[in-house]
């Protein structure tokens, strides 16, 4: 691709032509971009060239780099409502998006001070800790862990190895319905583990959400810990 005419500049032929890419469904939402030596090859420019094409599709939200990952086709943002109901199944069909989640592990373990405090429980009490990996459209959102008393909660572990969903687990040991009682946002990085969970680079941008889910008692049932991809949800606040 040479530049004859001098009226168009080359970044500008390839940032067009990576736009009309796009447009056509040749590369879409989550699909990593060619490296910048596959471009360079493909538009037989110089490497710089290609950055600065890739960078106006940056500049427009079309396209995303991720530090040592490449650059991939921005996603829409899943709207993910935070209220006193959160719910993740019903969450994402509101938001047009497929639900999924996939568990990593359950496992029944001593609570620390902190767990203690948020589910009223003695230090040292038996928790069901059970984490997990939600996905949006086969697209890894976030991963969580929940902590469940399990002096209140006979029987939950086994209703978590039947089925994935927290909702019909906790209504099979008792807990017709919860809601939220408290909820904490915090922006972090991403740790290595996270990263990988999350298809991300180590020290990516997070969100946080913790926050605990009381019965119709306000007794709390569940001590909630998120962790969003950030530039794959917008949290939104329900009152």
């Amino acid at each position: 691709m040479r530049n004859t005419t001098g009226t168009t500049p080359i970044w500008k032929a390839i940032a067009d032509t990576l736009r009309a890419d796009l447009a056509e469904g040749r590369y879409v939402p989550g699909d990593k971009l060619p490296t910048e030596a596959a471009l360079a090859e493909r538009f037989g420019v110089n490497r710089h060239t290609v950055r600065h094409g890739i960078s106006a599709l940056v500049d427009e939200g079309l396209v995303r780099t991720r530090r040592g990952a490449g650059v991939f086709v921005a996603s829409t943002p899943t709207d993910y409502p935070i209220g006193r109901r959160v719910r993740f199944h019903e969450n994402l069909i509101a938001a047009g998006r497929q639900p999924e989640k996939r568990v990593l592990q359950v496992e029944t373990r001593s609570a620390t001070q902190g767990e203690a405090s948020a589910l009223d429980i003695e230090v040292g009490g038996a928790v069901c800790a059970y984490y997990g990996l939600s996905l949006a459209d086969g697209q890894p959102i976030a991963i969580f862990e929940s902590l469940f008393p399990l002096d209140r909660l006979s029987g939950l572990i086994a209703a978590l190895n039947e089925t994935s969903s927290v909702t019909e687990a906790l209504r099979s040991v008792g807990i017709a319905d919860y809601t939220r009682a408290t909820t904490r946002l915090t922006a972090v990085r991403a740790n290595a583990t996270q990263a990988l969970h999350l298809q991300l680079s180590e020290g990516d941008p997070l969100l946080r959400s913790s926050g605990v889910n009381v019965d119709e008692g306000d007794q709390p049932v569940e001590y909630g810990r998120t962790w969003f991809a950030g530039d794959r949800v917008t949290l939104t606040l329900e009152s």
